[in-house]
């Protein structure tokens, strides 16, 4: 009788603090679905250890000041609200259900910038997000475009922004919001489609 009346009052002390944790509050207050964000499992094959891709631009470019916001050589019609609005979350640590900038998860990343640049709410969620987009092929891509991922299970798991020359920008498990390369190792093996939203 005794130990059940312990284990009924630990239960209650733990319900009641994790009632008033104000973090716990966020986290299953926001939309989230069951099957990216269940407890104890974090895209087990997600977390990707990479290097963060350095823009190179030309000493001549350099010399002009022909270098956007991100560090990448300008082109003629680039969209530098785009670049700018990306800049300012650069560095951005990644947080598992995060939505600002002391931690943010790919879709709410991907969310606040196309929020700010273009003045579009998307779901909550990666997978839902490809509700919003018109589907496209990796040849396809465009600046501004949505770039989706899967996980071993194949289902989608990841979203970023394309930049432009095979860039896009994202929250990386590993290393926050940084770009990244379609073409190289992870994200070559589980890009799935890109995704255009008008």
């Amino acid at each position: 009788m005794r130990k059940t009346l312990t284990f009924l009052f630990l239960g209650l002390a733990t319900l009641a603090f994790l009632s008033s944790c104000e973090s716990v509050k966020r986290f299953l207050s926001q939309d989230l679905e069951e099957e990216d964000y269940s407890m104890g499992e974090l895209y087990v094959d997600e977390y990707v250890k990479e290097v963060p891709y350095v823009p190179t631009v030309s000493d001549e470019a350099r010399r002009s000041g022909n270098v956007n916001a991100l560090g990448i050589e300008r082109e003629p019609g680039d969209n530098e609200a785009l670049y700018d609005a990306v800049q300012e979350w650069m560095g951005t640590p990644y947080r598992y259900g995060g939505t600002d900038k002391n931690g943010v998860d790919c879709s709410a990343f991907v969310g606040h910038i196309y929020r700010q640049v273009y003045g579009r709410t998307l779901h909550r969620v990666a997978n839902d997000i490809q509700l919003d987009a018109e589907p496209l092929t990796r040849s396809q891509l465009r600046e501004g475009d949505v770039v989706f991922f899967t996980n071993s299970k194949g289902r989608v798991s990841h979203v970023g922004i394309y930049l432009k020359n095979g860039l896009f920008v994202h929250s990386s498990t590993s290393h926050g919001v940084i770009i990244s390369r379609l073409d190289e190792g992870y994200w070559h093996k589980h890009f799935y489609k890109g995704g255009r939203i008008e």
